[in-house]
């Protein structure tokens, strides 16, 4: 009897086995690592109210638990109520209203109207604006949401052109605003949630009238938010003439600003000025 068919055969046999045997150990370990996963990404507390898009773009990032800020607020924006919020930088704040803001839009679709944005969000400083602008692409980075940042100090011309396309969302500083209201680039006719953030600071910058301006060409009919970190009888004041039964959140900072800074002095030759920084490796923790 000629074995070496059979032996062909066998070895044939042995080698799709422990392939497939391979295949099914990986299949398994796969389905193991995503249900870990799809675990360790569920989203928590006031994440867990978003839409799935953007409980998505919030565990892209690596959040599955709301800071304080966020767990309280979320909730009462989603439901249409104005807030005054009163919180420290590097608490979650942007995150707390441009989340609803995206859920709103997400789930409330328009058409785009050129120069009518529907969300309007307004900051002392370029930026702070900026800065929002980023959060806004980043947490929307699922949905077809358009936004654009206007402030002044620089050319006005491709501002104007994201105008008249039509965002969804401007986030804009006062000055550079109220020119563009005033050459008829945007109107605010069409403002369903207004933002005024960092208020305290708008407050020392001397923008109190600029604000008034602003306010006074919004609907009556928005929601609005606004923030601010210190609660001067100033900015109470200013907050009653822009909310209107509004929910009160304060998150109080585990540590002031102040007491959270490390000093150090260093004495160098003049020499050494310039590349002490470099040397040291200073990075800051957020």
């Amino acid at each position: 009897m000629d074995l070496v068919p059979l032996l062909w055969d066998l070895g044939f046999f042995v080698s799709h086995l422990r392939h497939l045997l391979l295949a099914v150990y990986l299949n398994n370990r796969i389905r193991e690592y995503m249900h870990i996963n799809q675990q360790n990404h569920n989203p928590r507390g006031a994440f867990a109210a978003l839409i799935p898009q953007l409980q998505r773009a919030v565990a892209d990032d690596g959040y599955h638990s709301p800071t304080p800020i966020q767990a309280q607020a979320i909730p009462h924006l989603i439901d249409g109520r104005d807030l005054l919020g009163c919180a420290q930088p590097g608490t979650g704040k942007t995150a707390a209203f441009v989340l609803p803001i995206l859920h709103y839009l997400a789930q409330n679709k328009r058409s785009p109207a050129p120069s009518l944005p529907r969300v309007l969000v307004l900051v002392p400083t370029r930026e702070l604006a900026v800065q929002i602008g980023e959060s806004i692409t980043r947490y929307g980075r699922h949905l077809r949401i358009s936004h654009t940042v206007i402030f002044g100090g620089v050319n006005q011309n491709p501002q104007v052109i994201k105008l008249r396309r039509g965002p969804d969302i401007v986030v804009a500083t006062p000055g550079r605003l109220l020119d563009l209201i005033q050459q008829r680039v945007v109107r605010l006719d069409n403002i369903e949630m207004f933002v005024l953030d960092e208020a305290d600071r708008m407050l020392d910058m001397g923008f109190i009238p600029d604000i008034r301006k602003v306010i006074s060409r919004l609907p009556a009919n928005r929601q609005s938010l606004f923030f601010s970190a210190t609660m001067s009888p100033e900015v109470i004041t200013l907050a009653g003439s822009v909310t209107r039964d509004r929910v009160n959140i304060s998150i109080a900072p585990q540590q002031p600003a102040v007491e959270r800074i490390e000093q150090k002095v260093f004495f160098v030759g003049k020499q050494s000025k310039n590349p002490l920084p470099t040397s040291l490796n200073i990075s800051a923790v957020f």
